[in-house]
Parts: C-alpha cells; structure tokens; sequence
C-alpha cells in the first residue's frame, strides 16, 4: 500500500508543478481530430574479443505505434487512445532473441457534460493484451546413458501466448476533463474479463496430484478460459510539456475487484518521456509498474532508454 501511495503523490506531485505552468486555453473545439506517431528506438553494443571489461555485444531495439482519436459535438465527447510497442533484444552468447516489452491497448473513453462544468457522466472500454508469445529462458542438460552430463544447451519454455493473456474492462462512472490531455475517471462498477488459452490452464481432472499442483493462471481457474470480476476502477491521464521540447505522458490505472481479495489494488503506471530532437529525432524514455497478484507475487518494472526515429501519420482535424 506505500507503494501505491508513493506512486499516487509522485503522479499528483508531477501533474501540480505543471499547473504552475501559463497554459494555452484548451478550448475544446467541436469535431475530430486525430494523430498518429510511429516510433523507432534502437540500441547497440559491441566488443572485440580482446576488450577486458566485460560486455557482450547486443542489438535491441522497440517499434512503437500510438494513435489518438478524439471528438467533441455539444455536450459528448469522446477519446480513443489505440498503443502498440513491441520490444526484442538479441545477445552474442543467446540462442534466442528475446522480448523486452510487448503490449497493444485500446482505451475509449465517451461523456456526457453536467451543465457547463468539467464533469461528465462516462462510460469507459479497456481493451488489453500482448502480440508475441513470451518465454522462460534456462540451460538444459544433455545427458548420455549412464546419466552424465555431455553438454549443456540453451532452451526456453512459453509462459504466455498472442493474446493470453487479454483482458476486457468497461463501465459507467464519471469523467472530470480539463483537456484532451487531461482526464480523471472514477467508475465504481467496473466489470473485467480475463481470457487466456486453454493450453495454459489444461489439466487432467482424474489426476489429483496435478490438481493439486496447479496454481491459476492469471487468475483463471483449472480447465476454463476466462475469468470474471467486478469493481471498481481508477484511470488518469495527464501529458504536458514541461520544459521546450521535452513532453512527460503519465498513464495511471487502479483497479479493485469486489469479488475476491478487495484489499488488493491492481496498479498499472506509466510514465513516457520524449525529448524532441529535430521532426524526426527523438529520445524517449519510459518506466512502467504493475502490480498484479492474479499474474505474480511483486511489483513488475520495465525501464526503457532509446535513442530513435518517428513519424507522425493521420493528423488531421475536421
């Protein structure tokens, strides 16, 4: 819980010293609009055979794609974010190239506004789930007939799949909007569906020790595809400018399910960073913690630093 609350101050803290800030007016101009943003980062290491300080010579690199779509006539209003990253890095020494983030997202958000205020009744969709399988990497053995070890090779055993996990989440609640860039919504009956591949989750019925050995896969229980849950969520979006050229883009999710172990909060943080260099230059920097007790036991963080290439795509207004 002073993990949470960490995180809420540190989101709070950021969002009231960009307040500060003499801000254009937002006005929110009625019809469409849209923008796109494709995204190369790359990194790159490498070492001789006669370097003495330790290092192995890698590539990694992210491809990143965000799509905004937004609308606004009288009193509705309406947001579509759409995200897509997918991460791979490869080693000298690994057989396998491995992911380093995976994750495509659908967020709408539509509302209705109170009078004339920055308050709207809402209902929200959350589409969320992976693109690549994902695996766990260890060294096998290699054995000979009387049990002794010939080698040892590389191997790796999937833990997840396209789309398995994915989850589902909407909701009525009530939306507080500033601006297109900043949203707060409360929606205290929120129902979530968890799905998963039947593979993950197989057991034989008849075998009381595998029964017993098996532990939910993301909550899902034995020999069933999804899960059901219902609460309460919180989601925040806040992106500013705060310095020339050098945007901070915080995403913030909390979810609590009434049905099971309401003391548990699922946690979602994201925080993006993009330093412009020229049109098509940028570095960009992103940090993301999850907490999710259905999917392991512990604060998740990913940390990403890269230097690349980016093209905006479909921005237009109408």
């Amino acid at each position: 819980m002073r993990t949470y609350l960490f995180l809420l101050l540190l989101a709070t803290s950021s969002i009231l010293v960009a307040q500060t800030k003499t801000k254009k007016k937002d006005s929110l101009p009625d019809g469409w609009k849209s923008k796109g943003l494709a995204e190369l980062l790359f990194s790159q290491s490498a070492f001789n055979k006669e370097w003495q300080g330790g290092g192995t010579s890698n590539i990694a690199g992210n491809f990143n794609i965000n799509w905004d779509l937004n609308y606004k006539r009288n009193k509705l209003t309406w947001d579509t974010k759409l995200t897509s990253i997918l991460g791979l890095a490869a080693a000298k020494d690994q057989k396998f190239a491995r992911k380093t983030t995976d994750r495509l997202e659908l967020n709408s958000l539509v509302g209705s506004r109170i009078n004339k205020s920055n308050w709207y009744y809402s209902g929200v969709f959350n589409f969320r789930t992976q693109m690549a399988p994902g695996y766990e990497f260890f060294d096998r053995n290699i054995l000979d007939d009387d049990g002794e070890i010939i080698t040892t090779v590389q191997d790796r055993r999937e833990i997840t799949d396209a789309f398995s996990p994915a989850y589902i989440q909407a909701g009525p609640g009530i939306l507080w909007k500033k601006s297109n860039d900043f949203t707060v919504n409360l929606a205290p009956a929120t129902s979530r569906l968890i799905f998963v591949h039947s593979k993950f989750t197989r057991v034989d019925e008849n075998d009381p020790v595998a029964v017993a050995a098996y532990e939910p896969f993301f909550g899902v229980a034995a020999n069933e595809n999804t899960r059901f849950e219902l609460g309460s969520s919180l989601s925040v979006y806040y992106k500013e400018e705060l310095f020339e050229n050098v945007v901070f883009e915080n995403t913030l999710n909390l979810y609590a399910d009434y049905l099971e172990k309401v003391k548990n909060v699922d946690l979602d943080y994201t925080l993006n960073v993009a330093m412009q260099v020229n049109k098509y230059v940028t570095t960009n920097l992103a940090l993301q913690l999850i907490y999710d007790e259905n999917a392991v036991s512990g604060l998740q963080v990913r940390e990403v630093l890269g230097v690349g290439l980016k093209y905006a795509f479909l921005e237009w207004k109408s």
